[in-house]
């Protein structure tokens, strides 16, 4: 089913009625050829969806009606991937199946073997356009939240971020054994925050992995294989996702 987020004003769930605005109008009239009585799922981005049935399709405004509110869809746990800034077109497809696979926040981190500098100019173009793919994620996935791309942060700035986490993890290639692994991942519950620490193509050098060490950060391993840095975070993802899906 087709999902669109709108402002918050744009859903009245007292008159039940929700409305549907900007470029998403020409998308349902134009791309999907919609028509009224087909349903779709309407949210804010910030934690509810409603399932709705188009009423109306005009130039510039869809009118829905709320039907009932959609089932929860996402973790029971809030999942922060700081990622290593990797070389190329990489960071858009980390963040995509970041958000498909339940993270709920994305901090990009310069590390001392981050290849990619910005300008400050370059860097809030392309963090729009991280935000922009993360939503696109979201509609696509069904999520009820729209996560957040920060803005890229220093390396002492992501470790004093990551302070409060509830359970950090940073998959290191040096560690050994699956059995910290499964001590972390069952460590985590609903409700908790979890943060997950990913290095770029390179990895962390041994004085980054000691402060992240003293930061807090567990480290663990992901099997005997070395992973690419847009391969590593997936797979921990992964391994949440399943574990908190089995708690739902």
């Amino acid at each position: 089913m087709y999902h669109f987020f709108v402002h918050e004003e744009q859903i009245d769930a007292g008159a039940a009625e929700a409305a549907v605005t900007g470029p998403d109008v020409n998308h349902i009239r134009n791309v999907l050829r919609m028509k009224p009585g087909e349903e779709i799922l309407v949210g804010n981005g910030s934690g509810t969806d409603y399932l709705c049935r188009i009423l109306q399709i005009e130039p510039d405004r869809v009118t829905a009606r709320i039907l009932s509110q959609a089932p929860d869809t996402e973790l029971a746990a809030r999942i922060y991937l700081l990622q290593g800034i990797p070389k190329g077109d990489k960071m858009e497809l980390i963040i995509q199946k970041a958000v498909e696979l339940g993270v709920s926040q994305v901090i990009p981190v310069n590390t001392r073997r981050t290849v990619v500098k910005f300008d400050a100019k370059k860097e809030e173009s392309r963090v729009r356009r991280w935000n922009a793919i993360a939503r696109s994620a979201a509609e696509q996935s069904g999520r009820a939240i729209v996560p957040e791309v920060t803005p890229v942060m220093e390396w002492e700035e992501a470790l004093a971020c990551a302070a409060g986490f509830d359970v950090k993890i940073i998959p290191y290639e040096n560690a050994r054994g699956m059995e910290a692994t499964a001590r972390a991942v069952g460590s985590v519950r609903p409700g908790m925050s979890v943060g997950v620490l990913i290095g770029p193509e390179g990895g962390f050098d041994e004085a980054e992995a000691d402060a992240a060490r003293e930061a807090g950060f567990v480290p663990v391993s992901l099997g005997r294989r070395i992973l690419r840095t847009e391969t590593a975070g997936l797979t921990t993802l992964s391994i949440l996702m399943y574990h908190l899906e089995l708690q739902a």
